[in-house]
């Protein structure tokens, strides 16, 4: 009983045979059989001649195995003639076999199916010809080739499978030496930097002479373990549950802009740029700057525009920060004039105003542009900043403790 597929093409009704083998007179088999011997020696023959890929010069055991490939699927396919029944365990195993060796080998599938189309016509072509040469009934040349396509094409899907086996085991792999890669970088152990390059070799990652890492956290609505796209030269991993990144040469020309462009959907934190050896010290402040950057909250991320921070330009912040209590308690002494006037929020636009002053180096008409008022209102609160401290606020001496300082009182003020 055969297995059939019916489908209509226009008024009239196109029969599709699934299995045509089943189809074919018995004595097709032992007519097949007698050919054999040369159709496989003029299909390995084409292989080698037609294929570039498979022409080896010079190595027999190359051409064995070709030639053993090509008779196993011949002797199978006139056994599946004589019974319908034959199982395909072992011709399909050989031809999964054969597409994960290409995947090893590095060819590309097409190599393989281009090999495969090219056996199969110079079968079908020398097998027509000796069909009709012998006088044998016509109709059943038809058949012949449906069953010579349908054959084929089961052959091309276990070699496709064995291919796309091999494919995943390879990023399986891949993606295993990469993470380990990116543990031994964060490591809170100094890991030797022999070891780290040893690993980044079998990862396949051209180890650079600075990196950067990069933590991000998701805007509200969005998720997952990191963005999907990145290039093959970004380390992408977990750090306590968290997607981090490994940024190679942060500093080359467009790779601040080009890092950007990829993290739609995420606040994201950069450490500096350091030698991978100092990878962890690049971690931390990525980590600091992450904090700082949402405040620790997704929905202090989900309010932000900002998508990439990086720790480099947010300094003062991060030396306040890394602080604590320390300067909070400093700041409350040295700045307790600021107190007093902040009852009425007053406090903090004269905090903000002497801030911009020491950016600028007293500059009234600069520090106007940034807090967005005339550059008079800025002469205007200055003059009453000096009234209001014992000591002198444009000391240079003391000017990197005061913006320091005023971070941190900023803060708090803005919290209370």
């Amino acid at each position: 009983m055969s297995m059939t597929d019916t489908r209509t093409n226009g008024d009239w009704a196109v029969r599709v045979e699934v299995a045509p083998w089943r189809e074919l007179p018995d004595e097709t088999a032992g007519w097949m059989a007698a050919h054999l011997p040369t159709v496989q020696r003029l299909m390995a023959d084409a292989v080698v001649r037609e294929v570039p890929e498979y022409a080896r010069p010079g190595d027999p055991l190359y051409e064995r195995v070709v030639e053993a490939a090509v008779a196993f699927a011949m002797e199978h396919f006139v056994r599946l003639i004589d019974d319908a029944d034959t199982s395909w365990k072992d011709v399909r195993q050989v031809y999964f076999d054969v597409g994960y060796g290409e995947a090893v080998e590095g060819r590309s599938l097409e190599h393989l199916q281009n090999a495969m189309r090219i056996a199969s016509r110079i079968a079908w072509r020398y097998l027509s010809t000796e069909h009709e040469r012998e006088g044998r009934e016509m109709a059943i040349l038809g058949l012949m080739a449906e069953a010579n396509f349908a054959y084929l094409d089961e052959l091309s899907r276990a070699a496709a499978d064995g291919y796309a086996r091999a494919r995943e085991k390879a990023a399986g792999e891949r993606e295993q030496r990469r993470a380990r890669l990116l543990g031994l970088l964060l490591s809170e152990t100094p890991v030797p930097a022999n070891v780290v390059a040893e690993q980044a070799a079998v990862a396949g990652w051209k180890l650079p002479r600075r990196l950067a890492v990069v933590v991000l956290q998701p805007w509200q609505g969005h998720g997952g373990e990191g963005p999907a796209g990145l290039p093959p030269e970004i380390l992408t991993g977990l750090d306590h549950g968290r997607p981090c990144l490994v940024m190679p040469d942060p500093d080359g020309p467009g790779q601040a802009d080009r890092l950007a462009g990829m993290l739609a959907g995420w606040t994201a934190a950069a450490g500096p740029a350091v030698p991978p050896e100092q990878a962890r010290e690049s971690l931390h402040w990525a980590r600091r700057s992450l904090e700082l950057a949402t405040g620790g909250s997704a929905e202090a991320t989900a309010r932000r525009t900002s998508v990439l921070v990086h720790a480099e330009q947010h300094v003062p912040e991060l030396l306040v920060a890394e602080g604590g209590r320390l300067v909070e308690i400093v700041a409350a002494r040295r700045l307790a004039p600021l107190m007093t006037q902040n009852r009425s929020k007053k406090g903090l636009s004269l905090a903000y105003t002497l801030l911009e002053c020491l950016k600028t180096g007293f500059n009234a008409t600069d520090a106007a542009v940034t807090l967005n008022v005339h550059p008079q209102t800025v002469r205007y609160r200055m003059a009453q900043l000096h009234e209001m401290f014992d000591f002198d606020i444009e000391d240079p001496e003391i000017r990197l403790e005061l913006m320091l300082l005023l971070s941190a009182w900023i803060r708090q003020a803005e919290t209370a």
